[in-house]
């Protein structure tokens, strides 16, 4: 039991608060967009207007309109992944998981994707996003944790991590390295 007394949330109705991106995400190739959104919007139990309310706006959002009645097979990497996300998006999880949002992603998009997730986590929602680029997550996190050898070593808001390496200037990268990189005995 959560310390106010409620129950967490737990089997089918956690997995509909949850999101998730892959770094590579599988699609039913033979699918349009549109077909795939309508199979996910069925998944998640989605009412058929609001479904389709908020396709228009993602697919307005992550310019898809143009290839709604294409196959997916027969879609680029950086419109797979807009596609992904988009879907992920579409059933309005109040958890959202992220691997790697801005692989394949021209620097159009990936902008478009870097704002929607700073929204949807101003709105409410809680984004968990893995990355390599430092600098992606530096301009994107509230809070940042560092891992190391399968060890989370940092945790922290950029500020904190400046702080505890006392170096106001610092980005995250000289943080990163500092912290990760084995000093000579």
């Amino acid at each position: 039991m959560i310390a106010d007394g409620r129950w967490p949330i737990r089997g089918l109705r956690a997995k509909a608060a949850l999101g998730y991106v892959p770094d590579v995400a599988v699609f039913y190739e033979k699918l349009t967009p549109l077909e795939f959104m309508r199979f996910i919007a069925d998944v998640f139990d989605v009412d058929e207007d609001r479904a389709i309310a908020s396709r228009i706006s993602l697919f307005a959002k992550f310019a898809l309109d143009d290839c709604a009645h294409d196959r997916i097979e027969n879609l680029s990497h950086g419109t797979r992944q807009r596609l992904a996300i988009a879907s992920a998006l579409l059933h309005e999880p109040r958890v959202f998981i992220i691997d790697e949002p801005m692989v394949g992603l021209d620097p159009i998009h990936a902008r478009i994707v870097k704002q929607e997730l700073k929204e949807r986590s101003r709105a409410g929602m809680t984004v968990l996003m893995s990355t390599h680029l430092l600098n992606i997550a530096e301009e994107v996190a509230d809070r940042i944790g560092i891992i190391n050898k399968g060890r989370l070593i940092a945790m922290g808001t950029m500020d904190e991590l400046r702080q505890k390496h006392e170096n106001d200037g610092q980005r995250l990268e000289e943080i990163f390295l500092s912290m990760v990189t084995e000093q000579p005995a």
